[in-house]
């Protein structure tokens, strides 16, 4: 959709997965660290299944929403009547939101019992992004330079987390990795409500001068502005969740050092009062 909430939709599935991985792994990471858990226990697998169907379900979303809207294509390619294309900006969306419905699915298949290999959803989730940023490098040409240029940057977000996460296939559970993906998620997610505010201003706000290149210089500054609120949300939640990792662990071991302690002292109060009892009889 070539309007604000065409880009305030996708915005808001990459803001949802950033900061939900930007907890996910730091938990696990620190509980596996800390408590000596299986970092690929029964309870991740659930999870990773629950983040499949939840994949799937807004990839399923924006496909309808991309399709269905009053001034969509409805299903339809081609114009029966001249023969030309119908609404492609339309198509192209429905297809980046196509191959993430189908990194959904294979997270799901990949953590049921039918020996799928274990890298195939990090494969997957990989080559979606190869195909976001594929489709919108060639989404822009013959625009204006401010257009272009926020959809370009948009690309250095895309790229680098299809980079990172191909990585991934090979070095899994790798900690800095998925950090580095969940930051950029974020990026992507913050970046996509940026390009809305500033291609179609809410509220009557005055539109930007698309070929002025202060405005390019700005764009460009505020995109590195948007990368360090998103590492800023990241170093956050990773800290709290280390304290609270932490200090539950610490609270566990103080528990169950107390028992080992009270432990000996019962044992000898009931051993005196066996031979308490013997001696009367």
């Amino acid at each position: 959709m070539a309007n604000f909430k065409g880009h305030a939709l996708p915005g808001s599935f990459f803001l949802v997965f950033g900061l939900w991985w930007s907890v996910k792994y730091p938990l696990k990471y620190f509980n596996g660290r800390f408590k000596g858990k299986c970092r690929n226990n029964k309870c991740y697998k659930r999870l990773e299944i629950i983040e499949g169907i939840v994949k799937a379900v807004f990839a399923l979303i924006g496909i309808l929403a991309e399709q269905f809207v009053p001034d969509g294509p409805h299903m339809h390619l081609v114009n029966g009547e001249d023969h030309s294309w119908v609404k492609l900006m339309n198509w192209q969306h429905t297809t980046m939101y196509f191959f993430y419905g189908l990194s959904g699915v294979v997270d799901i298949l990949t953590y049921f019992p039918l020996n799928v290999p274990q890298g195939l959803d990090r494969l997957s989730l990989a080559l979606a992004v190869f195909i976001e940023g594929l489709l919108f490098y060639y989404h822009v040409h013959n625009r204006p330079p401010l257009d272009q240029h926020i959809h370009s940057l948009l690309l250095i977000a895309v790229f680098g987390g299809s980079i990172g996460i191909m990585i991934e296939v090979f070095l899994r559970d790798n900690i800095v990795l998925e950090i580095f993906r969940s930051s950029l998620t974020i990026l992507q997610g913050s970046w996509f409500w940026q390009i809305g505010f500033v291609l179609y201003p809410l509220g009557g706000a005055p539109e930007w001068d698309q070929k002025d290149h202060e405005n390019i210089m700005f764009i460009t500054m505020c995109f590195c502005w948007h990368y360090a609120v998103a590492l800023i949300i990241i170093s956050i939640n990773y800290t709290l969740i280390y304290w609270c990792v932490k200090r539950n662990n610490g609270l566990a071991g103080e528990v169950t050092i107390g028992i080992r302690k009270l432990n000996p002292n019962k044992q000898a109060e009931v051993q005196a009062a066996l031979l308490a009892a013997s001696d009367e009889e």
